[in-house]
């Protein structure tokens, strides 16, 4: 059967693109933001083993904790700050904080942390709120986390293992998912323990279960060979660890043959690190109102108000008593402050003791080979929270200060000005003819120095700029000074 089409006289009549509409679309920050929060823990819905001896470090599930510290030295006020911060990191970690306690000592109990005593008090209270977890605030023996265990019943943790589990939850490259399987390990590897059957020894030979010709005595026990794997996960982290930090090294080399200089920004976690790369940069990094929300060192360029470039890295956040484990596996990221040529101290002026948090950063980043010897800067962010008189006092007490809101903006254009005066010049100023046949030397000099002026004549174009020793041996061959002209 034969069917006829009849040819439509309609015309498609499509509107133009609308390039607008992409300006809504969320930046990469904002949906790192949306997927970290896609799935949340839920508090009470988990089945905890009653045993906490089974409980794996990998399958750690914080809900309802109770916290403890130890105040040995300082004022009360130094104690429940740190108890405070301890909450902060427990409630990252996804937790329901509902009781925290303090106990005043000269130094923490050997046995169980806080005394047979005070322990015993301790498990009536996890009794009483129903809680499963209790957070030690400081890093406990593998003695003193068993012996505390066996008094309250229920996992003991301490700030270190808090702190790895934050790290664990939001490292998301490869690199830093290495340098926190690394650290985690290394804590595990002393904290390893056996129960049951795993203690027992595997006799060697073919003997079986110890009896008959061919028993050569007992062999390796369970933990030891766990501390063997463990060991040699470790050395293979390790040479990952140094292959990847070979692209690193690659890529700064490369910045520093192009004499770019470098600004290192460093300072407390949730200080508003990454809110002030975003600011100068548009970088578009995840941000986040929470202890150790971005992990991974982000390097991006950025220009001065007189067009000078500079590479702005941001790095990780420090905390109090920031695990040893996490210093070493992270070695390399810091590096990236150790060859700046400037640092941003960025520190949270609406924090109750801001001062602080200064001297912990100081504290790791003087443990960074030539960190002490570079410039710095105090960036006193947060100024729409924070109290005028801690921020008087702040720039009271610093030399090199800038107050400023990563939010609202305030500060930023002094911020600026700032890192225009520190930056180290390594540019030298040129008057010379170029071709126009090298238009590739006007470009860079726009892209990569400060052009001041620009003369277009018969026989090329006068160019008046500041410009790199790179750009300036390549003008020196190439173009005629404008005095012999």
């Amino acid at each position: 059967m034969n069917r006829t089409y009849e040819r439509s006289n309609d015309i498609d009549i499509r509107e133009p693109l609308d390039f607008d509409q992409f300006d809504d679309l969320p930046e990469i920050g904002e949906m790192e933001l949306a997927e970290r929060q896609a799935l949340r823990r839920v508090a009470g819905l988990s089945t905890e083993l009653e045993d906490v001896t089974e409980v794996e470090y990998r399958q750690l599930r914080l809900e309802r904790v109770v916290l403890v510290g130890v105040w040995t030295s300082g004022t009360v006020t130094d104690a429940e700050n740190s108890l405070l911060e301890l909450k902060l990191l427990a409630e990252t970690a996804g937790s329901e904080v509902l009781e925290g306690l303090i106990q005043r000592r000269q130094k923490p109990d050997t046995a169980t942390y806080i005394g047979s005593g005070k322990a015993q008090e301790l498990a009536d209270i996890v009794a009483a709120t129903g809680a499963d977890t209790v957070v030690c605030d400081g890093e406990l023996s593998p003695g003193q986390l068993r012996q505390l265990e066996e008094v309250v019943k229920v996992k003991v943790i301490d700030r270190t293992m808090l702190i790895l589990d934050i790290f664990a939850q939001h490292a998301k490259s490869r690199e830093g998912k290495a340098q926190v399987e690394l650290a985690q390990l290394n804590y595990l590897l002393p904290r390893l323990r056996g129960w049951g059957g795993n203690l027992s020894r595997q006799v060697g030979g073919r003997a079986a279960g110890g009896v008959g010709i061919g028993g050569r005595g007992p062999g390796e026990t369970k933990i030891e060979l766990d501390r063997r794997r463990i060991r040699e996960r470790m050395a293979k982290l390790r040479r990952q660890i140094a292959e990847m930090t070979v692209a690193r090294e690659t890529k700064r080399a490369r910045r520093l043959a192009r004499e770019v200089p470098a600004v290192a920004i460093a300072g407390y976690t949730n200080a508003g690190k990454s809110s002030l790369l975003n600011r100068l940069t548009g970088a578009g990094v995840l941000v986040e109102n929470a202890l150790f929300a971005t992990l991974d060192p982000t390097v991006r360029k950025a220009y001065t108000p007189e067009g000078r470039l500079f590479t702005l890295a941001d790095t990780v956040g420090f905390v109090r008593h920031l695990p040893h484990q996490l210093v070493e596996a992270f070695r390399s990221t810091l590096e990236e402050v150790g060859d700046a040529d400037l640092i941003l101290h960025v520190v949270d002026g609406s924090h109750p003791d801001p001062e602080s948090q200064l001297a912990a950063v100081r504290e790791v980043i003087a443990d960074i080979e030539g960190a002490r010897d570079i410039p710095e800067v105090v960036v006193i962010n947060k100024a729409d929270a924070a109290d005028p008189v801690v921020l008087a006092q702040l720039t009271a007490r610093e030399k090199h200060t800038v107050v400023v809101s990563a939010r609202t903006g305030a500060g930023i254009d002094e911020l600026r000005a700032v890192i225009e005066r520190e930056l180290p010049r390594f540019d030298q100023e040129v008057r010379v003819l170029v071709p126009y046949q090298r238009g590739d030397l006007i470009s860079r000099a726009h892209k990569e120095g400060e052009v001041l002026g620009v003369e277009h004549t018969e026989d090329g174009t006068i160019l008046h700029a500041r410009v790199l020793p790179g750009l300036f041996a390549e003008l020196e061959r190439t173009a005629k000074p404008v005095e012999t002209v």
